[in-house]
């Protein structure tokens, strides 16, 4: 009778496993309050709302137990100063891209972008199931934190000039905003690159210390107002197809964490990874609509000599960088490994598809 109550209670448990949401255990009385900050104006469209929905997810997740203030950037700390203010403890959690801190952490490029590399569905799968958290993890640790994915924009555009570009003659000279590693190689094919905060591109633009900008994809530079400021749009999406949002905490804040809320803010960025993706993929769509219906943009992708040159030079880049840090060569032996494994399939199975798709006009 004991071993049948006991496979009774067991499978009960089993079930109600797979139905149950994930709550939190630990003690209901004890309660932690963080601050996250960010790289983005407060509650912009996807990025800043993408990092309130993060805070949402973890407070409801731990029924209360957890809180955590979004602060725009500027409000605490400049955009481009969160790695190092989590880093100190002057808030536990930041919200931004890790490409931003090439100069400090090298090998952190590789976390947010890679020039003609994996695209969102293989990245994701390289960071949850082919070491690249492990990674990511070992080489933050070295600054005091803790990584995580919390967003993902998917593909990004090439950005927004002013004057359409015919050859790669055209490109020579040019003010281009543009980060990571992608920044470097348009600097070998003779482009003048900067990084700059979102909140800087259009009044930089306009004012001509900008020939030419990158920023997201449609939702997010529609926002801006970016249209308003230059006529092509390209969509060579080269430089970023996939771009992670990092959500990074002070690693001894997250030592401090007990088991289940650790928990708490683990699944709470997996479902935000998810979550920002899905939801640039919807609004994408309709800001794109609207930029060349509504306000008659231009859509034009790179000839085939500007193409050719930024892969030549992104190899390059990537090579250099390799050669000269540990922690870069370590990373993208990884990543590089994971494309390799993954592209048979993506090939065979999305690219295919969509090749065919396209084919039949559905």
């Amino acid at each position: 009778m004991q071993r049948r109550n006991f496979l009774k209670t067991l499978g009960a448990g089993a079930a109600g496993v797979a139905a149950a949401p994930f709550v939190s255990t630990a003690s209901a009385q004890e309660t932690i309050t963080w601050d996250m900050v960010t790289s983005w104006p407060k509650n912009f469209p996807a990025l800043g709302t993408g990092a309130n929905e993060f805070a949402q997810r973890v407070e409801a997740l731990s029924h209360g137990r957890m809180r955590i203030r979004v602060h725009g950037a500027g409000e605490l700390v400049p955009a481009l100063e969160v790695f190092d203010a989590v880093a100190a403890g002057t808030a536990e959690m930041g919200h931004s891209a890790s490409y931003y801190w090439r100069g400090k952490v090298a090998a952190a490029q590789f976390f947010t972008a890679v020039p003609f590399g994996m695209n969102t569905t293989e990245t994701n799968a390289w960071i949850y199931h082919g070491g690249g958290q492990e990674l990511w993890d070992e080489i933050y640790a070295k600054h005091n934190l803790k990584p995580f994915a919390v967003g993902n924009t998917g593909a990004q555009m090439a950005g927004w000039f002013k004057k359409e570009i015919n050859s790669l003659a055209d490109m020579q000279g040019l003010k281009l905003r543009l980060p990571g590693l992608a920044g470097e190689a348009m600097n070998r094919i003779g482009v003048t690159t900067v990084n700059m905060p979102g909140s800087e591109i259009f009044t930089s633009m306009q004012t001509g210390v900008l020939d030419a900008a990158d920023w997201v994809g449609p939702y997010n530079d529609l926002a801006f107002g970016l249209h308003q400021v230059a006529d092509y749009y390209y969509t060579s999406a080269w430089n970023e197809p996939s771009a992670i949002l990092e959500g990074t905490v002070n690693l001894d804040a997250w030592n401090a964490l007990p088991d289940d809320l650790k928990a708490v803010v683990t699944e709470a960025a997996r479902a935000s990874n998810l979550a920002m993706t899905s939801e640039f993929t919807y609004r994408n769509a309709q800001a794109l609509e609207t930029l060349v219906d509504e306000h008659g943009v231009q859509l034009r992708t790179f000839p085939e000599d500007v193409m050719v040159a930024l892969f030549d030079a992104s190899e390059n880049v990537i090579q250099e960088q390799v050669a000269n840090d540990p922690d870069s060569a370590k990373t993208y032996a990884s990543y590089q490994a994971f494309q390799t494994l993954v592209r048979p399939f993506s090939d065979a199975g999305e690219f295919e598809y969509l090749r065919a798709r396209a084919a039949v006009g559905a």
